[in-house]
């Protein structure tokens, strides 16, 4: 007789499957911290190198870029060579890319460095989604993806708080250098328990030239970049005319649909196989909702960022400080939140995202009242309410989007689904930061903040619908099932049913 445990261990050639998650859990909050916690590094930057703003700029948002661009090519490939190779592919190259741009020399040097540490990042962190889908099943997937979820949150929150702490302990003209270098001893602990104990690969029948759509990698990589490339460049140049390339998005993306169909009819290997989006439950829902509640959620830190520092005079320590509520209570709520969504599905994140809507509009009430040095201290309050919301939003979804998708498609289907976020990530700190500095420039600092977390709260409006929406399909399908069941009931005294 064999244990539940032994079982696992066999089926997925892993002997301590929660150990193994715990190790891409920090790889994976060590990549997604970088995405804000530069953002208080920036006046740093800006006085160790002399660094223009717009040179800046790329140094925020250039590793948003490339990450997006390679997330669904390093989840396909993670699907074909092995999880762990490419985990340590990535690994290895956001460690090297991680002391590049902390030993940068100039600004082009530590562009350069960020925008292939943003690649790096692109290709380990879909190992995270493709591990756990290859770990776990059942109630055990969904508490996985809530710790998952917890790191998302964590990540997105403390990233300020973290850099605010690294820059006040070595200086204002070099602290920046040590916001990358924090990588180098976590990666390399990471390596070691990762050759230890993520699972290896058992292979896959074929040459890899025929496994990898590279034609394929091309076309999605370019209709990425075309969408991402002016909203980036317009945080510094709104009139940038790279605006044109927005043209080319869905150009590059229907030749994407029309390879990738072409290639499964010829029974080649696609990189993202489009039959997940018609015919895997839940999927293309999932995606859905995610892009669109990470366009509100992402950029609200940044705009929190500068109300704090620029009108009320707060340190990147306090700052950070003063958003943690929203991390704790994340954090708490993703890990019962991955509890509850075996059960109680989609219910989950229309729970979560209606006290996310809630506790934006709380937020954005609460500054424009009172706008002065303790309003951090009654923001607390709707912070940790949209915080509970966000935790059971984020890693719910992740489960639902992942619940039905092939352990073999599982690199592939999370790198959509994390594109996805960063997409809407991009275009939120874009919309959020221009809609903040617009009305601060007409009304002031409260109001500014106010209108900007009022458009949070429509856009987390807009996730809540779809969310609602999508669960009318399954509200029926159970109703049918629970009617079917009942007929099937013997009846002890007479017909209770027709």
């Amino acid at each position: 007789m064999t244990t539940d445990a032994e079982t696992r261990s066999d089926e997925t050639g892993v002997e301590h499957p929660w150990r193994a998650l715990w190790v891409t859990l920090l790889v994976g909050y060590m990549a997604l911290l970088d995405v804000t916690i530069v953002n208080v590094a920036v006046p740093s930057i800006e006085q160790g190198l002399g660094a223009s703003p717009q040179a800046v700029q790329w140094v925020v948002s250039g590793y948003a870029l490339t990450f997006g661009l390679t997330l669904v090519a390093g989840g396909r490939l993670g699907d074909v060579v092995g999880r762990r190779r490419m985990f340590l592919v990535g690994l290895i190259g956001f460690v090297v890319t991680s002391a590049m741009a902390g030993a940068a020399w100039s600004s082009s040097a530590i562009v350069v460095a960020r925008l292939l540490q943003g690649a790096a990042a692109g290709l380990l962190t879909p190992q995270n989604t493709g591990l756990i889908q290859q770990l776990f099943t059942g109630e055990e997937r969904g508490r996985a993806f809530g710790f998952f979820g917890a790191t998302v949150g964590i990540s997105a929150a403390t990233g300020p708080l973290l850099g605010g702490l690294l820059i006040n302990a070595f200086g204002a003209e070099d602290g920046w250098r040590w916001v990358f270098y924090v990588n180098v001893p976590v990666g390399l602990v990471a390596m070691v328990l990762a050759l230890r104990l993520l699972p290896g690969h058992s292979g896959r029948g074929g040459e890899l030239r025929h496994q990898v759509d590279v034609p394929g990698a091309v076309l999605l990589g370019a209709a990425v970049l075309s969408l991402l490339l002016p909203v980036v460049q317009s945080e510094s140049d709104p009139a940038t005319p790279l605006w044109a390339t927005l043209l080319l998005a869905p150009v590059f993306l229907v030749l994407f649909v029309r390879h990738e169909r072409a290639r499964v009819r010829r029974e080649g290997a696609p990189l993202l196989d489009l039959r997940l989006f018609t015919e895997t439950s839940g999927f293309s829902s999932g995606i859905t909702i995610g892009t669109v509640y990470f366009t509100g959620f992402a950029g609200t830190w940044l705009v929190l960022a500068l109300f704090f520092q620029q009108q009320l005079g707060y340190t990147a320590l306090q700052s950070g400080l003063a958003v943690m509520p929203f991390a704790l209570a994340s954090a708490a709520s993703a890990v019962v939140a991955g509890r509850l969504v075996e059960r109680w599905g989609r219910w989950v994140t229309v729970v979560g995202l209606s006290l996310v809507v809630v506790g934006f509009a709380g937020v954005g009430a609460v500054v424009a009242w009172r706008q002065t040095d303790d309003v951090a201290l009654w923001a607390a309050l709707p912070l940790l309410l949209a915080g509970l919301g966000s935790g059971a939003t984020i890693s719910p979804n992740v489960t639902l989007t992942l619940a039905r998708v092939p352990t073999r498609m599982a690199g592939a289907a999370g790198g959509a689904l994390q594109t996805g976020q960063r997409i809407g990530s991009a275009l939120g700190a874009a919309l959020l930061a221009a809609v903040y500095r617009v009305a601060l420039d007409r009304s002031g600092a409260g109001a500014a903040v106010a209108v900007t977390f009022a458009v949070t709260a429509v856009i987390a409006s807009v996730a809540l619908v779809l969310a609602v929406r999508d669960l009318r399909g399954p509200l029926a399908l159970r109703a049918q099932q629970l009617v079917e069941a009942l007929h099937c009931l013997p009846a002890r005294h007479g017909d209770l049913l027709p």
